[in-house]
């Protein structure tokens, strides 16, 4: 039974392109099949998490850490009687849009495109579901609900808020999405930070003892040495990141559960009026959970062996898209099309970015081999 302010197919503010109900499934569960089977979601697969994609099998990808979000917010929204469906849809496609070899794939290219409008990796998964994706005769894109909409869309610049009408108004009115999408936020930024500890440990840039220095990683890594003192190394780490993320799930619905008491909400509008978001942690969580995100990137995300791979990275995209924009006849005939239809400087730049953010990073290696070292 789902809680009178979650959403539901009921109260949906719809499609872009109306379509009759589907038959034997919800409006929400059509929305998270469409991004399945969709061409996006495959290519996650060998995009960037924190390590390029061929350093290692065991590391996560973008594709990998997708499924991780969508199973920890499952989990979050049956606890909260939110709608799992919908929860899901906006999990797995919440990455669609993420360029090659992660943040710093989308760093060159928001510079790539600095006089064009820039590139945000959140509206780019939007695109993608409202554009990119030509699967259906009777229109471009996947046509999903506005509310698997809204939570692809986690964050936008007010500049672009204004062009996108109803889904872009919450940004200028400083409303709220559904809780939906507001756990989905949180249960992606769960994933990442504990299981970049682990892709961490894995790759030899993080050690225990200086996680240690973590209070969330301190505390559970203590308490599994002590209950299992002959516990094998490997096993006691999986252990710990399993118990990290248990701590801050249990105390996300246990304090999401009273913020939404205390609220008084009964239906979804109220939440999306609600002065502030109602999917929080405590303040003792949310500490602890900073404290761990600060760490992160001091020692793991600014690591010298991954600024150094990265700067490799960016170096590719920046000479990808600058050939792409000196001659037009080295993209794919799709994207050539698309640049004759729309010849001004800024839509070629957008169709050159569209065509590099949905390469992969194994494909983006290759391309630029290809066109600028085929010597190599």
């Amino acid at each position: 039974m789902l809680a009178a302010f979650a959403a539901q197919d009921a109260t949906s503010c719809g499609r872009q392109y109306p379509e009759p109900a589907p038959a034997n499934r919800s409006e929400y569960q059509r929305d998270r099949d469409r991004i399945i089977h969709s061409a996006a979601f495959r290519r996650l697969e060998y995009k960037t998490q924190v390590f390029i994609n061929h350093e290692g099998d065991l590391f996560r990808t973008r594709l990998t850490h997708s499924i991780e979000v969508a199973q920890i917010a499952r989990s979050i929204a049956r606890a909260l009687s939110l709608n799992e469906d919908l929860t899901e849809a906006i999990a797995l496609a919440h990455d669609l849009g993420h360029t090659p070899f992660g943040h710093s794939g989308q760093d060159a290219l928001n510079e790539c495109l600095r006089d064009y409008g820039g590139f945000e990796h959140n509206l780019q998964s939007l695109r993608v579901v409202d554009r990119l994706e030509e699967r259906y005769a009777e229109f471009s894109g996947l046509n999903l609900t506005f509310e698997t909409r809204e939570g692809i869309l986690k964050h936008c610049s007010l500049r672009n808020a204004r062009e996108l009408g109803e889904l872009g108004k919450r940004f200028l009115e400083k409303t709220q999405p559904s809780l939906e999408a507001q756990l989905v936020n949180i249960a992606d930024e769960i994933a990442y930070n504990n299981h970049d500890v682990d892709d961490g440990l894995r790759s030899e840039l993080l050690s225990v003892d200086r996680l240690k220095e973590v209070k969330l990683f301190a505390e559970q890594y203590d308490e599994v040495r002590r209950r299992y003192p002959a516990i094998a190394p490997r096993r006691a780490i999986y252990e710990t990141v399993r118990r990290m993320i248990n701590y801050v799930v249990t105390d996300l619905i246990d304090n999401s559960r009273r913020l939404i008491q205390q609220s008084g909400i009964k239906h979804i509008e109220d939440v999306r009026h609600h002065p502030g978001p109602l999917i929080a942690y405590t303040s003792a969580a949310s500490e602890k959970t900073g404290e761990l995100k600060r760490f992160l990137r001091r020692h793991l995300y600014a690591h010298q062996r991954v600024t150094h791979m990265m700067s490799a990275a960016i170096k590719i995209v920046h000479e990808l898209f600058e050939a792409f924009m000196r001659d037009p006849k080295l993209l794919p005939r799709q994207y050539q099309d698309k640049i004759r239809e729309q010849p001004e400087p800024g839509e070629q730049a957008r169709i050159v970015a569209d065509y590099i953010a949905g390469m992969t990073d194994r494909y983006a290696m290759r391309e630029h081999t290809r066109l600028l070292n085929p010597g190599a």
